[in-house]
């Protein structure tokens, strides 16, 4: 079977859905009367539905595209980098969701602030900012390219009506209407990864067997040297590690959501239900890409066209093999996971304009005026997107873009060293951070100015060549090195201008006091219980005597 055209019904499916998401912002617009409610939700959201939207936001388009391509070419081991999020988040999250919720009022980047002053918030915040402000447009500009080619249509209109509906969708609803879409996004993720998957199972011959085979197969014949110029299973790993710390320790978008739970409890478990819930989905778009690989060996898979890459069989096998009502259903999902972290990311950067940036400028500003900056930065936000977006594809590529986008990594490394300083120890300070801040951006700096080619064919060379002192690891390493670099260099710096230590709630050492203090009180509980039911049993037996 093969059907590369999209059917009216297709349409009607992918229509519907937008439409829908722009219906979800409208009504939830009426309880947008001041910040809390239009950033936290009035802290009053079930912590399943904060889960999900977590899960939403992690599971983005991209990872839809993404994880079947890297399946389908046998790297597998992309996805190593998110099994180590579960075994970080058992660590930290514990201590991590009730400092923030008890430290900070709405921005993760006021706990930089509290711990070592002004310059670090400033560059925690504009990190972030300039981290998801490239993202949304990446993100954005690939949905709607693989989009324009499912429904033949131009891609800038698909940019741009994207792009709408996700401004409006925030705009108007809030973070309720975020995270409530997300939850409708997320099962559609869910639902279109398990469709494709059962056809791909059950279509060729023994797919169920075929597939469990090269899984196995690809499994053993993965990269596990100690290499780390390579992507090997180590480096992912590593990486992973970090990955984990920074999203659930300094990103905004996940952080906001532990602000929006009813509770403490609540907080930790949609934490633990976005986490436990996204690694199967990961897994399964990644067998998704393995089922593709035999399918288009077996008799049931039409040839794959010659040229054709490895992330653009996926989108080729939904464009050809799937039945009407199914495609759109499965583009529906696309355009789904695409709102589902760009809505995500907008509420979230309006927050951190709002806190971080108009509250210093303007600290005794009404509510109902931060509402309305709010409201202007996430249309600013946006419409941003939606310009860095047709920009991509106006050069057909990231260009100049790509640049830029390197110098946002380079002048915003180390942020989980940031917190793992802040948290972990009780002499480092202010002075020892901006020591490591430098060290970090001079690192990282070297590391991709000495590592980064530009230019094509024979004039390809690289921007900063010291010969054999280039940076030769691979870039993923950065994600680790950048931070240790920054905790190690400041930790160093900070006893030279050692004075006293930093208030322990704001550390790990104040949580571990904590439940020190709640142990020995419960201790004492059960002793005072047992001495008085003692004394009870005395004084019953002595009443008994004195009776006979």
């Amino acid at each position: 079977m093969e059907n590369t055209g999209m059917h009216w019904i297709d349409y009607s499916i992918v229509i519907a859905s937008i439409l829908f998401a722009i219906g979800i912002g409208y009504y939830f617009s009426h309880r947008q009367k001041g910040t809390d409610q239009y950033f936290t939700g009035g802290k009053n959201i079930p912590s399943w539905a904060i889960g999900m939207s977590i899960f939403a936001t992690l599971i983005s388009s991209v990872t839809f595209l993404a994880y079947p391509g890297s399946g389908y070419a046998g790297d597998w081991i992309l996805l190593v980098q998110g099994l180590m999020v579960p075994i970080v988040l058992v660590c930290i999250i514990g201590f991590i969701v009730p400092l923030f919720r008890r430290v900070i009022r709405l921005s993760v980047y006021e706990y930089f602030e509290h711990r070592f002053g002004k310059f670090a918030r400033f560059y925690g915040s504009s990190a972030f900012v300039l981290g998801h402000f490239s993202k949304m447009g990446t993100i954005l500009f690939l949905v709607s390219l693989a989009m324009s080619r499912f429904m033949n249509m131009d891609i800038i209109l698909i940019i741009v009506v994207l792009g709408i509906v996700v401004t409006a969708l925030t705009l108007m609803g809030g973070i309720e209407a975020v995270i409530w879409m997300d939850v409708i996004q997320g099962f559609m993720l869910i639902l279109g990864g398990v469709i494709c998957i059962s056809i791909l199972l059950i279509r060729p011959e023994n797919g169920f067997m075929n597939v469990s085979s090269e899984v196995i197969s690809q499994v053993k014949s993965a990269n596990y040297s100690w290499d780390f110029a390579e992507a090997t299973f180590w480096v992912l790993a590593l990486n992973g590690v970090f990955y984990a710390l920074q999203k659930y320790g300094t990103d905004q978008t996940i952080v906001q959501r532990y602000i929006t739970a009813k509770s403490d409890k609540a907080a930790k478990k949609a934490a633990y239900i976005g986490v436990f819930t996204s690694i199967p989905i990961w897994t399964l778009f990644m067998i998704i890409g393995i089922a593709l690989l035999v399918f288009f060996r077996s008799e049931a898979g039409a040839h794959v066209p010659e040229g054709l890459k490895a992330d653009e069989v996926f989108p080729y096998f939904i464009s050809t093999q799937l039945p009407v009502g199914i495609k759109g259903l499965i583009i529906a999902a696309l355009a789904a996971g695409a709102i589902s972290s760009l809505d995500s990311d907008i509420n979230c950067l309006a927050a951190i304009g709002v806190q971080d940036y108009y509250l210093k400028i303007k600290p005794k500003a009404e509510d109902h005026k931060q509402l309305r900056m709010g409201r202007y930065l996430v249309f600013i936000a946006g419409f941003a997107a939606i310009g860095v977006s047709l920009l991509y594809a106006a050069w057909e590529g990231e260009g100049v873009l790509g640049v830029v986008f390197q110098l946002y990594a380079i002048f915003s490394a180390g942020i989980v060293g940031i917190l793992m300083l802040g948290l972990f120890s009780k002499r480092a300070n202010k002075q020892g951070l901006y020591w490591g801040i430098g060290a970090a951006i001079l690192f990282t700096g070297y590391a991709m100015l000495t590592s980064t080619p530009i230019g094509v064919g024979e004039s390809k060379r690289i921007l900063l060549d010291l010969g054999k002192w280039n940076y030769t690891h691979h870039k993923l390493m950065l994600g680790v090195y950048s931070h240790v670099v920054l905790f190690v260099v400041a930790y160093i710096a900070s006893l030279f201008y050692f004075k006293e230590n930093a208030p322990e709630e704001l550390t790990i050492h104040g949580y571990l006091r904590m439940k020190r203090e709640e142990k020995l009180a419960k201790q004492a509980a059960v002793a005072d219980a047992g001495l008085e039911n003692s004394m009870a049993c005395k004084a019953e037996l002595k009443t008994k005597k004195i009776t006979a």
